[in-house]
């Protein structure tokens, strides 16, 4: 028997032994259907490949603890699949890239405060920077594709409000905004002091339209607010 075929009988035995409720053929149809993708996929996507009352749930699980020693393992980004390099084996993957351009302090603040405060407005972010904020900073992190616009505040003039994208999860590997470190992980990680000040909290961020934001409806004509645009130091 080759190795190849060995491997696959290895990897067969695994699912019969680890998961006996489960389809092996719908296993293996699932594995093969997110082993071909090139973005994640969800529930809904795979049932539609699979035959009627596959327990897609249930084989993501059992896909999930085979797994979970391997090589790869199967995540869950923005409520999708995907297979991914086992985050203890990633120094294997590294080649050498030109250097990328790094995102301004002010883009990752602003980045930050977007991801844990959102829905929130630009002047709600100028508010918590303490600075004004250049047009451009809010323009460079749409590009890339990480924020965008979810609503309008019922508010006078109407403001905008922005939060985070399904690639933002995905790039930081996140299931949902649920999911960003909390207060705990934060000091633990040394990016907090391990006091802080009194009163300090981590919001906890919605994908969900607050009761004062109304879904963002592009024809919708801006009103002026009366605020000036300025430029950062």
């Amino acid at each position: 028997m080759s190795s190849v075929a060995k491997m696959i009988e290895t990897i067969e035995d695994q699912m019969e032994a680890q998961s006996p409720e489960a389809n092996p053929e719908h296993l293996r149809m699932v594995e093969a259907l997110l082993f071909a993708a090139s973005e994640p996929l969800d529930v809904k996507a795979l049932s539609t490949s699979l035959p009627e009352g596959a327990d897609v749930p249930g084989l993501l699980q059992t896909l999930e603890e085979i797994y979970e020693t391997r090589g790869v393992n199967l995540c869950c980004v923005a409520g999708k699949y995907q297979f991914r390099t086992a985050s203890d084996l990633a120094f294997l993957l590294r080649k050498e890239q030109p250097e990328q351009k790094r995102l301004s302090k002010a883009a990752i603040e602003t980045l930050a405060i977007i991801a844990y405060h959102q829905p929130v407005t630009r002047a709600e972010i100028e508010d918590i920077r303490g600075v004004a904020m250049s047009k451009g900073t809010i323009d460079i992190l749409m590009e890339i594709g990480w924020i965008k616009i979810r609503g309008r505040k019922r508010t006078p003039g109407r403001p905008v409000t922005y939060g985070t994208t399904e690639p933002f999860l995905v790039q930081f590997g996140l299931e949902s905004v649920a999911h960003l470190p909390g207060l705990d992980e934060l000091k633990a990680a040394g990016f907090l002091e391990a006091i802080p000040p009194s009163g300090f909290d981590v919001p906890n961020p919605s994908d969900e339209l607050a009761a004062d934001e109304d879904p963002y409806d592009p024809n919708e004509p801006e009103m002026a607010t009366g605020s000036v645009n300025l430029d950062e130091a």
